[in-house]
């Protein structure tokens, strides 16, 4: 059964989809700040290229969008210096988020540096604690929020929209670059000298954390260097559940 709530937001959320379809990812991000308003807005960036075109793109608003950072404590040490960069840069409020230090011992305690290794079950649960509960935090309070996925990028994000209900967290999801290929993508950057990620151009498309990720070999998808040890279909840390 569907409650009148469901409903209503299922009947905003068509609404919305119709708006937004055939803008550019620059007409989305303005349309939502016109919606929810900037303050009700955040944007999730792990520094690579569609967070960092999108952030380059949030910059050039009147009223930008703050970005959010989970700061896991096991990324690259390149990925904490193109989040300097990118401070300095891009004239956004930005927001780092840091899991609780008591979970964190308590699971390195018990399971390991290295637990996400042994079993989908574990690397979930480390996916958890240092990813998942502080998105609880960033999202808090928010109307919606906006991330880089891609259609493209892997099995799991096939079906992806440029508005979408995000039901474990109660709030809108807007992925402005749903429907963009690699080839859009890079292009874009080039034209707007968007600043990158120093690991991009070295066979890392996808970049999370440093146990976690490694470069893709020719003929790979986007995100095979992640968590390269398990099946396609499992592929996604818990922020973007469907």
């Amino acid at each position: 059964m569907v409650c009148i709530g469901e409903k209503s937001v299922m009947g905003q959320l068509l609404q919305y989809q119709a708006n937004l379809k055939g803008m550019t990812p620059a007409q989305i991000l303005s349309w939502a700040v016109s919606e929810f308003g900037a303050e009700g807005l955040c944007m999730a960036s792990s520094m690579g290229y569609e967070d960092q075109l999108l952030t380059h793109l949030s910059a050039e608003l009147p009223r930008p969008i703050g970005v959010f950072f989970l700061d896991t404590g096991r990324h690259f040490p390149e990925t904490y210096a193109c989040l300097e960069e990118s401070r300095h840069r891009y004239k956004v409020p930005y927001r780092v988020y840091a899991p609780a230090a008591q979970e964190v011992e308590e699971m390195v305690s018990t399971e390991g540096p290295n637990l996400f290794y042994r079993s989908l079950e574990l690397r979930k649960r480390c996916c958890e604690v240092r990813k998942v509960k502080p998105l609880q935090r960033a999202l808090a309070g928010k109307k919606a929020w906006v991330t880089g996925q891609r259609a493209e990028q892997s099995l799991t994000r096939l079906g992806l929209r440029a508005i979408e209900w995000d039901s474990a967290h109660n709030l809108y999801k807007l992925n402005p670059l749903f429907n963009w290929s690699e080839q859009q993508l890079l292009e874009e950057i080039k034209t707007r000298e968007v600043l990158t990620h120093p690991l991009q151009g070295e066979g890392f498309p996808s970049i999370g954390c440093q146990p976690c990720t490694r470069a893709v070999q020719p003929g790979e998808s986007t995100r095979a260097g992640r968590w390269w040890w398990e099946e396609e279909e499992h592929k996604e840390c818990g922020l973007h559940l469907k």
